[in-house]
């Protein structure tokens, strides 16, 4: 974990910019045909470029052999040690969608799936429903008034295609319970269960929301079923301003991911983009109010989740042609990385570590490099690190950190 009282003992003013660009599960595996990751396939002059200028290396979102959640992954790139500040998706996703979460609530992010006449998930993402249909669905439950008790208020939103939020509000309620996603079809899904005693109240509660709720979507398709993940309480981060000195903007299109930026303190930037491109001129339009940009591509993720490996390949290539834009605003520092890895032959996050590309112009020591790929970031200058310690390098290469010592 970054040593946030050291960082605010060292920190000094500076006028730097520096980016952080993220390829939502970037790292991926070699393809048998000719031995290439979805990076190294790609098209990527730009940031071979940015290789040959600044140096490359790899880091663990967690720890060696452990595959990271997004939301791990995410706090560690910004300095934030997940194994501490352990985070459930369900509160992320419901700052993300500007959900005022009180210290009384638990939310859960909830996932929209096709069940069998036996009730076995047949597809975990109901065909990746789109968020109008998502909204209606939200909608339908609202309309049934659902109780669970007296004393707890129930709150359920739409997020982005098949995903929504549940939030229960009330005294006493406790996050420590399992999620209900089995993680893999053809089995019904699993209850609630509580992992300490002083959750099995408010575990019982979800599984009767959940029976509620199911009975009101039985007749739908392909969203006939549901199930919860990521059961949280707002945990109470530091914030960026205090442990960096930096205004930092969050520039995402899926709100779970501004969620982790807005608890960390990020300012979650309102926009309308849809594509790398739009992102990047959202960018552009604030560059002067702010000194550190978080900006999310989701679609590597997804795609290497679908297993698509030429669709991977396509994002990260969309990504590189879009980047003179980027460069034009001339940041100090731009880090171009992943969360995790997210191999489209495994079809989901992976251990392996992510590749990482540092570039700063007045300050980066060249490792002789000449493309961005698994393979040369393994061998790159920066070595293999924990994503935690992404932070600090940054700063000091944006010369916003004063000497250590006498």
């Amino acid at each position: 974990m970054t040593d946030f009282s050291l960082i605010q003992q060292l920190i000094q003013p500076a006028q730097t910019k520096i980016v952080l660009l993220v390829m939502d599960g970037l790292g991926g595996l070699p393809r048998p045909e000719d031995d290439k990751t979805e990076l190294e396939a790609a098209h990527t002059p730009n940031m071979d470029r940015l290789a040959r200028e600044g140096c490359l290396g790899q880091h663990y979102p967690v720890a060696p052999g452990i595959t990271s959640g997004s939301g791990p992954g995410h706090l560690a790139l910004f300095g934030f040690d997940p194994l501490r500040y352990e985070i459930g998706r369900g509160v992320l996703e419901a700052v993300g969608i500007g959900f005022q979460v009180t210290e009384r609530d638990v939310c859960a992010r909830g996932n929209f799936c096709t069940l069998d006449a036996e009730g076995r998930i047949v597809d975990r993402r109901a065909g990746r429903i789109p968020t109008e249909m998502c909204a209606r669905l939200v909608k339908k439950i609202n309309d049934a008034n659902l109780r669970v008790t007296d004393d707890v208020e129930v709150f359920v939103e739409p997020v982005q295609d098949y995903r929504f939020v549940v939030v229960m509000r009330g005294d006493g309620l406790h996050d420590a319970i399992d999620e209900t996603d089995p993680q893999r079809t053809g089995v019904p899904p699993l209850p609630a269960r509580a992992r300490l005693p002083e959750a099995e109240r408010t575990a019982a509660l979800f599984n009767r929301w959940i029976e509620l709720a199911t009975a009101v979507i039985r007749d739908e398709h392909p969203a006939n079923g549901l199930t919860l993940r990521g059961f949280a309480k707002e945990p109470g981060l530091p914030k960026f301003k205090d442990v960096y000195g930096l205004r930092a903007a969050a520039i995402a299109t899926y709100p779970m991911y501004r969620g982790v930026a807005s608890l960390v303190g990020m300012e979650r930037i309102e926009h309308h983009a849809h594509t790398v491109r739009e992102e990047f001129e959202v960018a552009a339009r604030i560059w002067n109010d702010y000194d550190f940009f978080f900006i999310h591509v989701k679609y590597t993720d997804s795609r290497g989740e679908d297993g698509d490996f030429a669709a991977k390949q396509a994002v990260i290539e969309e990504v590189d042609a879009a980047l003179p834009a980027l460069l034009a605003l001339k940041p100090d520092v731009l880090i171009i990385t992943g969360d995790h890895s997210t191999p489209s032959q495994l079809r989901s996050h992976s251990w392996h570590p992510v590749p990482l590309l540092l570039w700063a112009p007045a300050t980066a020591r060249r490792d002789g490099s000449t493309h961005f790929g698994e393979r040369a970031c393994a061998r790159g200058g920066l070595g293999t690190f924990l994503a935690r310690d992404i932070m600090p390098l940054a700063l000091a290469h944006a010369q916003r950190l004063q000497k250590f010592g006498a």
